[in-house]
């Protein structure tokens, strides 16, 4: 696996799948990178770069532990970029990986070509998500044979009384059939002073990050599943309006791993928005947020 050396010299790592114009793709977590796959076959349609964020994977575990912060991860990104020798490159991410994409756009504009979000986490933009939309979202699931036990813990857990943050896994994916439960485990962090390094103090600064993405000029996607109970449809909707030039999809039956419910239809979407003018989002399935929806 090939690897680069961050700007305070700790050794990460990167695997690259499929062949074309390059895309950069930031996990979630922060998690081993390998739960991504190659994104559902997304691979076909151009090749991956996955960096494995420090402390993660096959990267080397820093020195100083503060330096798991996010905006502080930006900066991971534009050395592996830099790296790569692109001029500027595309942007893939993934649930918390999504604040240190929108970080780097805010950031570093220029370095960014077009910038696919996919399930987001709202944190670095400040974006809420009440108790009762994810209480709401979790209902489109109550004919499951596993709805009342999974749907008790999640009243217990949004309501503040506790409950066991396993016990509502099942509402991740759009089926909690083998295949799920054995992702579940891949996509657990291990790190956990990674985990609570992320969100520390200072990783985010909302409102300097929601001015700067107003004015960010390049195609973005904002795509979350149906039942993505992490990245409700209406959070993301008004995500995807924090940009002059967004485009908005729901995919159907799909939860927070749109790429394992059903990969042909995740890779065709994102593929086609990886290629296709604003103008022809529509016609592969995109929303365009109304300027109602925008926030002044």
């Amino acid at each position: 696996m090939p690897t680069f050396p961050a700007p305070d010299g700790t050794l990460l790592a990167y695997r690259v799948t499929g062949d074309g114009d390059p895309v950069l793709c930031i996990p979630g977590g922060p998690a081993d990178a390998a739960y991504l796959g190659d994104l559902g076959g997304l691979s076909a349609h151009r090749r991956l770069i996955v960096p494995d964020l420090r402390g993660t994977g096959r990267s080397a575990v820093p020195e100083d532990p503060s330096s798991y912060r996010c905006d502080r991860l930006v900066e991971d990104v534009e050395a592996l970029r830099a790296h790569l020798g692109l001029p500027r490159t595309d942007l893939l991410a993934h649930s918390a990986g999504t604040n240190i994409a929108v970080q780097y756009a805010a950031r570093h504009p220029e370095r960014v070509g077009r910038l696919a979000l996919i399930g987001p986490s709202s944190r670095a933009v400040g974006l809420e998500v009440s108790g009762e939309t994810r209480r709401a979202c979790a209902r489109l699931r109550g004919d499951e044979p596993w709805f009342p036990e999974a749907y008790a813990a999640l009243v217990a857990l949004t309501e503040g009384r506790g409950g066991d943050p396993a016990a509502i896994a099942p509402f991740f994916w759009g089926r909690w059939d083998a295949a799920a439960r054995e992702h579940d485990a891949a996509a657990r962090p291990e790190n956990q002073e990674a985990v609570v390094g992320f969100g520390a103090e200072g990783a985010f600064d909302p409102e300097g990050t929601r001015a700067a993405l107003a004015e960010f000029g390049h195609p973005v996607l904002v795509l979350t599943g149906e039942f993505d109970l992490n990245s409700p449809p209406p959070m993301a909707d008004e995500f995807a309006g924090l940009f002059p030039d967004a485009a908005f999809a729901v995919q159907p039956g799909a939860g927070h791993y749109p790429w394992i419910d059903d990969a042909d239809r995740f890779a065709d979407a994102v593929g086609a928005f990886l290629t296709a003018t604003v103008s022809q989002y529509e016609t592969v399935g995109f929303r365009i947020p109304s300027a109602d929806n925008n926030p002044s």
